[in-house]
This record gives C-alpha cells, sequence and structure tokens, in this order.
C-alpha cells in the first residue's frame, strides 16, 4: 500500500460510495470514476484502485467488524478507515491526522474485535449462499483454502501465438516463467503496460488465463476441422483454437453479443490467423446453427456463468451474483448445451466448460445432459491432456482451483456423440 494521505482517502471514499452499490462491474464503476476526474494523478489512481479491490476481496470481513463495533453497516468512509487499518495494518498514530475525535474512538472499537472465531463465510470471504452450495461436496479445510486463494490477486498470465512465436522467445523477451501445466503459457507476477509492448502490437501474445488455454487442450482440434466456439465473446479461446489448428480447417466463433465480437476483429488481425469466422447469432437455435447441424468435428461450450471462479480478479461478483440469478444461468447453460450439440458429428467432441466453482454449474448441468441425450458419452479429461503430454489429472472431469493449480477456477467436461 504506498502512503496515505489526505487527498488519497477522499479519493478512495468518494470511489467506494460509486462502487458499492454494486450495480455494475467494479472495473467499469471505476473507470467511470476516473473518467468524471480526469485530474487525478497516476500514482492516486493506482492507490484508488488497489483500496478499492483490496476492499471488494475482503468485504465480508470488513462487514463483520464494523457490524461488532457498530451495531450496524458501515458508510463507504468507515469501511475505507476499517480497511486501512485491519486490513493493511496502519496504526491510530497513522490514521489520526485524517480522524476526527469520533471516529478515533470509533476505530479504537474496530481494531478490539477478535479476528478468530469468525464464521466460515467470513474468514473464505465468500457469501453464505455459496459456501452452502459449496459444503456438500468439500469440508470447511478445503473451501477455507480455495477462500482464502480467492483473495490473491491473480498473476499475468500470456498464451504465445504459436502461429508467430515460441514460449522460448517470449521468455526471453518478457520474463516471468513458463506456465506448469499449459504447453503454451507465459506467467508474469508484475503486471505492465502489456498492450504497449511490441510482442502484444505484434500479436504474438495474448492475455489468457493458463486454465482457460486448458480448455483448447480438452477440445483437442485437429487441422482442417470443423470447429465451433459456441460463446466465442472477445475470441480469446477461438484465437487459440485457431493457432492449435496451424491456421488451417474452419472455426466459426458464435455469439449473441455484436459488442464482444467486435473485440474479436482487432484480435484476430494481429494473430495472423485465415481460419476464423465470426458469426453473430440470435440464439442457440439461430438458423446458422441449424445450417451446420452433424457438420461439426469439435465443438467449445464455454458457458455464461456466475464467474465464481474469477474472484482473483473479479472480487465484486461474489456480492453481484445471487441464487436467484443462479437459477436463470442454470437454466440458460442447459438450453446452450443441448443447442450446441445438435452441431456435433458423430466421434466428434463437445467440451462443456465454465469459470464456476459450484456444482450446479458444472456437474450438474452435465450428468442431466447426459441423462436426456444418450447419444454422448464421458470422456476422461485427464487421458485426453496426457496424450498432450500435459501431466495434469483432476479425474474425469477438468476442475481446477486457485489453491491446488495456481489458475482460476475452471470445470470442463469432454463429451464424444457416439450415435
Amino acid at each position: 500500500m504506498k502512503k496515505l494521505n489526505g487527498m488519497r482517502l477522499d479519493l478512495t471514499v468518494e470511489a467506494l460510495r460509486r462502487i458499492l452499490p454494486l450495480r455494475e462491474p467494479a472495473d467499469v464503476a471505476l473507470r467511470f470514476f476516473f473518467r468524471d476526474n480526469p485530474k487525478i494523478g497516476r500514482s492516486e489512481r493506482a492507490f484508488v484502485a488497489e483500496t478499492v479491490f483490496s476492499v471488494l476481496r475482503r468485504k465480508s470481513f470488513l462487514d463483520h467488524v464494523i457490524q461488532k463495533a457498530d451495531g450496524h453497516a458501515g458508510t463507504p468512509r468507515k469501511i475505507a478507515l476499517a480497511h486501512l487499518s485491519r486490513i493493511e495494518g496502519m496504526n491510530l498514530r497513522e490514521l489520526k491526522p485524517y480522524l476526527s475525535e469520533s471516529e478515533e474512538k470509533w476505530l479504537n472499537s474496530v481494531k478490539a474485535v477478535p479476528a478468530d472465531d469468525l464464521p466460515l463465510a467470513v474468514k473464505a470471504e465468500l457469501p453464505e449462499w455459496v459456501v452452502s452450495k459449496l459444503e456438500p461436496a468439500m469440508d470447511e479445510n478445503a473451501i477455507l483454502s480455495l477462500g482464502r486463494s480467492m483473495q490473491q490477486k491473480a498473476p499475468l498470465d500470456l498464451r504465445v501465438n504459436t502461429i508467430k512465436a515460441n514460449r522460448k522467445e517470449v521468455l526471453e523477451k518478457l520474463g516471468g516463467e513458463a506456465t506448469k501445466w499449459s504447453p503454451a503459457g507465459v506467467r508474469i507476477q508484475d503486471k505492465f503496460a502489456l498492450n504497449e509492448h511490441g510482442l502484444f502490437l505484434e500479436g504474438k501474445v495474448e492475455v489468457q488465463d493458463e486454465g482457460s488455454q486448458l480448455l483448447g487442450y480438452l477440445l483437442a482440434p485437429k487441422r482442417r476441422e470443423m470447429v465451433v466456439d459456441f460463446c466465442a465473446g472477445a475470441g480469446g479461446k477461438t484465437l487459440m483454437l485457431g493457432a492449435l489448428m496451424g491456421s488451417t480447417g474452419r472455426i466459426y466463433a458464435f455469439d449473441i453479443s455484436e459488442k464482444r465480437l467486435e473485440k474479436l476483429g482487432p484480435r484476430l488481425k494481429r494473430s495472423g490467423l485465415s481460419n476464423v469466422n465470426p458469426q453473430l447469432i440470435q440464439n442457440e437455435n439461430d438458423i446458422k446453427v441449424k445450417r451446420l447441424s452433424g457438420k461439426i468435428d469439435r465443438v467449445l461450450v464455454d458457458a455464461p456463468c456466475s464467474g465464481l471462479g474469477t474472484l482473483r480478479r473479479n472480487p465484486d461478483l461474489k456480492w453481484r451474483q445471487s441464487e436467484a440469478s443462479l437459477e436463470e444461468l442454470k437454466a440458460k447453460q442447459a438450453a446452450i448445451l443441448a443447442g450446441a450439440s445438435v452441431l456435433v458429428k458423430p466421434g466428434g467432441r463437445l467440451v462443456y466448460a465454465t469459470c464456476s466453482i459450484l456444482p450446479e454449474e458444472n456437474r450438474e448441468i452435465v450428468s442431466n445432459f447426459l441423462e436426456s441425450h444418450p447419444g454422448f458419452r464421458l470422456l476422461d479429461a485427464s487421458e485426453i491432456l496426457k496424450s498432450q503430454h500435459i501431466d495434469l489429472d483432476t479425474g474425469k472431469y477438468l476442475e481446477l482451483r486457485p489453491d491446488i493449480h495456481g489458475t482460476d477456477g475452471f470445470f470442463a467436461a469432454a463429451l464424444e456423440k457416439t450415435a
């Protein structure tokens, strides 16, 4: 944490006032806050952003100590002060110049709240409803380990575009280290202005979490195949699939969002790939989908989900999702998986994936699909990865966790159409 001063504290409080209603993604709200305050310097922006995201990571604990000290929820200013005191470890002498007499007394009571004997949800920094969803599959220690790993900042993972570069070249120019599992991954601990670096501008690297890269190896497209990335978004996985195919064959990048697909345009241009065909669709039953029925070798469904596996990067998601939104997502996931499955030809592969840690979005969706689609069978994810010299065994499903694998939380199941 950089040095505190009155201006930085005031700016942080104003930013929290803008962001904590959590009506929109925190990074979007913060971007708007900085846009509306263009005179804020670079070091102040860094202080505010770092503090805001730290507050979001530790919001359960901060809410707990403020409630114990006050008997009610904290204001943005109280949350900021509690964070500086309890999370950043600043003492009252350091904070006193910025406190009123009543705030000083209040902060004393906040510091006195014990940090032991906390509820599991507070220790894990996960909403109670999320903990209750995890408990049937995980014991308390596992939930706590997972939750604590989500409180850490994520490293910067890059994927080397093997059409244009190799990992050795990228490591020599950027430093960092080779990722443990993905053969095309590079991990950088200290973030920097990647979008200004020559390797990025030349299309030799893309930002992509190692766990996300492993989905490409699980789909394992071959040269000259027909492939569909069903929920392509801005195309990170699409570009990886294109590189794995050596820019041969054909990839259809489907998405219902024109704005997301527009972001694929400049990335595709940088990549040097010529086998990607972006397609805007209305829904999983679009005529563009039906025309390809039974013709596709490999289909990737990276389904819309709660995103709870990405809390290291997006800590606000745990406060913006709910049990109600989860039910809506589950219905959407089941419909998308069923819609995408009609594309797969006999002997073809369908990979269903989410960046969620909840069994309801993962194993249950796949289990229900297999029950209603007897023409598909579950493949062993670890065997597929092993055939590509990736020694990662999480069982038949690919299930990744930041505390165990150092990636975002990911789930994937590989299915084969048998009839």
